[in-house]
């Protein structure tokens, strides 16, 4: 009876292994492939937040490149690549990171890139009390505002780390927000491989797609690289590399609300 119970005792523990396996495996190649209906998901889930732009093949093929922790010493030559490609991105900027390379982030801005807030400093906003958060997104929002017309206003918020709640969402939209994460990020703060990142993006890129790489000291070299290899593959494709606002001006669910505003009025 007793090597009876073994066995089966043997037998649980090889199936739990097996399922745990298949559990990983499963896990790995849904973060790896990062298909659409994760970001749609998380998005019923925990709502609030921009994950990529509802696009269809009768529209021009367009992704969103998105910048974050800059500036640095890197973003010279991050503007470089970015011009010689005619490609277009969405810098969110760490206002702490700002002294020093002020003019660098006026050249973005005159290059015809865009800023987004990414808050004060480059922590886990989620841990944040929300006073401090609104805090810290006023406090970055007054120093980038200071390189834009003095009419213009920011859009974009991205948290620091990612994660949100619903008080965040609430005080980023009184403020004019909208959050926005993204829907192909190439593990760049963790692998330190700018082909990686490179093979990543190519392999999972689709229209509407908002992409996030990181700038910073080490991370920029790493984007720069990252650059010079997809920009020219995107371009053969037939993809247009731009800001987050002029991809979201070709979102399908936003021209379909203002056609029914339009159909409504007349």
């Amino acid at each position: 009876m007793k090597k009876l119970t073994g066995q089966v005792s043997r037998k649980q523990a090889i199936l739990r292994r097996y399922c745990l396996l298949i559990f990983l495996l499963l896990s790995t190649t849904i973060l790896l492939s990062q298909p659409h209906w994760l970001f749609t998901l998380a998005n019923r889930l925990y709502p609030g937040a921009l994950y990529a732009v509802q696009r269809d093949d009768s529209q021009p093929k367009a992704i969103a490149l998105t910048i974050d922790d800059g500036p640095s010493p890197a973003t010279a030559n991050i503007l470089s690549i970015l011009d010689r490609y005619d490609a277009k991105a969405t810098f969110f900027n760490i206002s702490d990171h700002l002294s020093g390379y002020e003019s660098i982030v006026q050249q973005s801005v005159e290059s015809g890139h865009e800023l987004g807030n990414h808050l004060t400093a480059d922590e886990p906003s989620i841990r944040l009390d929300i006073a401090d958060f609104e805090t810290a997104l006023l406090t970055s929002e007054a120093a980038l505002l200071s390189y834009l017309p003095s009419d213009s206003q920011l859009k974009w918020l991205r948290p620091g780390m990612g994660f949100y709640n619903t008080k965040m969402i609430e005080v980023a939209q009184r403020h004019g927000y909208q959050v926005v994460l993204g829907s192909t990020f190439p593990y760049d703060t963790h692998i330190h491989s700018s082909r990686f990142a490179s093979e990543f993006i190519l392999r999972t890129v689709q229209s509407g797609d908002i992409v996030v790489l990181h700038d910073g000291e080490d991370r920029g070299i790493r984007t720069a690289k990252t650059l010079e290899i997809i920009l020219p593959e995107l371009q053969k494709r037939g993809y247009n590399v731009t800001t987050l606002s002029n991809l979201a001006t070709s979102d399908l669910t936003t021209q379909k609300r203002q056609q029914q505003k339009q159909a409504a009025v007349d």
